[in-house]
């Protein structure tokens, strides 16, 4: 959800503009760097294995824009949202996407994962409209130069990650927790044109231009014992299937 929503910021300012200094605990001379752009990249430079996003937490790793890593910092694009916005980040939310593509739904700020509690149908909705590039209904909701940025490589660390979009296509991928740089792509199964939301237990909106499609899948984890936050073997064996069905 908030790979389209940020749009209300600009990518290019620094996060500083929106929250203020010191919302972070890195010097500030290494907050100072992170601009939103690497909030939605998941280059912002701070330590992914503390994934509670208090000030305390976060902590300076590398120079933002050096270091792809997963983290739960991104969240902290709500706050801007809200900042800039001047509501909160859920009534913005409201207002510019669910009411307009009427979906159901709600949004659960946890300890540690913010999540969209929402229904198969209304995800097909958000998935249809970035099947669109952002248009619903004859409406443009997120702007079209902005969206396509936001299904391109972003960083050159991690070619398989755009603004919180997962890539399919590209010569080598990343994962969270790890700093190994996998060869292939990140579904081999999957059309190349293929990008992707990869929630946590498997949780999937892929949206596959070249076939004009969306495919949602909700529920249980596949493997309950090693579940993962993003891509995992799951996604293959899925895209297996589902190419038996389509071809």
């Amino acid at each position: 959800m908030f790979c389209l929503l940020t749009v209300r910021l600009n990518q290019n300012y620094f996060t500083s503009d929106y929250l203020g200094t010191a919302w972070t605990s890195m010097p500030l001379e290494k907050e100072n760097l992170i601009s939103v752009r690497h909030l939605l990249s998941m280059t912002a430079g701070n330590d992914d294995t503390k994934q509670y996003v208090i000030k305390s937490n976060l902590t300076y790793m590398a120079d933002a824009g050096t270091r792809w890593a997963y983290s739960n910092i991104f969240q902290k694009l709500m706050d801007a949202i809200s900042l800039a916005s001047d509501e909160t980040f859920e009534s913005y939310f409201n207002e510019k996407v669910k009411s307009k593509l009427g979906m159901d739904g709600f949004w659960n700020v946890g300890t540690i994962f913010t999540i969209y509690h929402s229904t198969t149908r209304s995800m097909a909705r958000f998935g249809l409209m970035a099947l669109n590039k952002g248009k619903w209904n004859n409406e443009q909701i997120i702007n079209e130069t902005y969206f396509n940025e936001s299904i391109s490589t972003s960083q050159n660390i991690n070619p398989s990650y755009g603004y919180l979009w997962w890539l399919n296509g590209k010569s080598n991928f990343m994962i969270p927790g790890e700093q190994t740089d996998y060869q292939g792509y990140l579904v081999p199964n999957a059309p190349a044109d293929m990008y992707a939301a990869m929630g946590a237990k498997d949780q999937r909106i892929y949206v596959i231009p070249s076939k004009k499609m969306v495919v949602i899948r909700m529920g249980d984890a596949s493997d309950p014992l090693n579940q993962n936050f993003a891509v995992s073997g799951f996604d293959d064996a899925l895209w297996e299937k589902i190419n038996a069905v389509i071809k």
